[in-house]
């Protein structure tokens, strides 16, 4: 379907029907009913038997990051789990936005009556300045429109999509044509906290739960409830995630950054106390699992991948799942090791490293390969893979030619 072509084995127009309707008309109110109308009954139950397709901000390699149209086309693709970062707005609504300032992937600086909101701001340590969400209404970031973060991916989408809320990608997932999980980021808690205020004393932590909780997300990871609606929460705040193991039981997975960056909490630790032994020991009591920097894993050293470091199998020791961050399949993301060749990426981390799942901006070429290499069984309420889909085929031709 031009330049939206639609997997049949993943979607039945689901994508290109919503694509245009966005396209068409995206205004400040939601584009989605709210609740989600749409059951879970029938619905192609989540994959839990080869590591997640994890869509890092949506298919953000093909349409601008952190969109309807990039989730939907991830789900489209085969996304196992879309993934969001999680801000507010001024007046308290929270938005799926990455960055604290939306100076590099939206259109702010085009709009005149906003020109008097570029503010500094601390944020991690550092003086920050820009056009800050915090510094916006809802309707206000609805008047902007997304774009590329990257120059060299394809620009024709910049422009047409609107920030999108919290609820609206909920309502995303519960609304596919199969059981999709969301992987929503508790983003910059500490920054957040300290410009937005909510009545009764409620943190920023506290509404991102009650969302979640609004839309029937709860239950222990592998539970009844958590097949129903799919949940990762990711922070790299080991704090926030201590605080919301009171608010829910939702499995939660503790982000790992550079070596050289402290945790994004107040409570800042270093690369080497958060991935000692003594530490993932603690923090095993409070998530299922680790999201690193895929480089502090397996170091690199003039873009050729070194040694790979002992972090996942000790992770493993402590029984704590594994899903780095984040693959990309343009040339200049790829280390030399894989001869210019994203499969080559993937086979590496899933068959040699071992790992959980992966961060990716191209939901479908992972998908792809793992379709190729490890094909989802009937018995996993999935469709057969396509390649062994095309090994059928290829008997059945031959075993007609020989009858012929």
């Amino acid at each position: 379907m031009d330049c939206l072509r639609v997997n049949a084995t993943t979607s039945k127009c689901f994508v290109p029907f919503l694509f245009l309707s966005l396209i068409a008309g995206c205004a400040a109110r939601p584009f989605y009913p709210l609740p989600s109308k749409t059951s879970n009954e029938n619905r192609q139950p989540i994959q839990t038997s080869r590591p997640y397709n994890i869509a890092h901000r949506g298919s953000n390699g093909e349409i601008p990051e952190e969109t309807a149209a990039a989730y939907m086309r991830a789900i489209e693709e085969g996304a196992d789990f879309i993934e969001t970062d999680i801000l507010s707005s001024k007046d308290g609504v929270l938005i799926c936005f990455h960055d604290v300032t939306l100076d590099e992937t939206t259109d702010v600086t085009k709009h005149k009556d906003f020109a008097n909101r570029k503010r500094t701001y601390e944020v991690q340590g550092v003086n920050t300045t820009g056009f800050f969400t915090v510094d916006f209404t809802l309707e206000e970031l609805k008047k902007l429109r997304v774009k590329q973060r990257y120059i060299f991916r394809d620009q024709r989408y910049n422009g047409k999509f609107p920030i999108i809320t919290f609820e609206e990608f909920i309502s995303i997932a519960l609304d596919a044509p199969r059981v999709v999980g969301i992987y929503p980021e508790i983003k910059n808690p500490v920054f957040i906290n300290q410009r937005v205020k909510w009545p009764d004393g409620k943190r920023f932590e506290d509404k991102f739960v009650e969302t979640l909780k609004k839309y029937g997300y709860r239950g222990s990871y592998m539970s009844k409830d958590w097949f129903k609606q799919p949940l990762f929460i990711q922070s790299f705040a080991p704090t926030s995630l201590v605080y919301i193991s009171n608010l829910t039981d939702s499995p939660k997975i503790f982000l790992i950054d550079d070596v050289t960056i402290p945790t994004q909490d107040t409570n800042q630790q270093s690369y080497w106390e958060i991935t000692s032994d003594d530490y993932l020991d603690f923090i095993k009591e409070y998530v299922v699992g680790i999201g690193p920097w895929k480089d502090t894993v397996v170091p690199v050293k003039d873009n050729y991948l070194q040694t790979p470091t002992d972090l996942v199998a000790r992770a493993h020791s402590h029984n704590l799942q594994v899903h780095p961050y984040t693959y990309r399949d343009e040339n200049m993301f790829l280390h030399f090791n894989f001869h210019q060749d994203a499969y080559q990426e993937y086979d590496y981390w899933l068959t040699k490293i071992g790992v959980d799942g992966l961060f990716t901006d191209f939901t479908g070429s992972l998908h792809k390969f793992q379709e190729w290499t490890s094909p989802l069984s009937q018995n996993d309420g999935s469709d057969k893979g396509s390649a062994s889909k095309l090994l059928d085929k290829i008997e059945l031709l031959i075993t007609s030619y020989k009858n012929g």
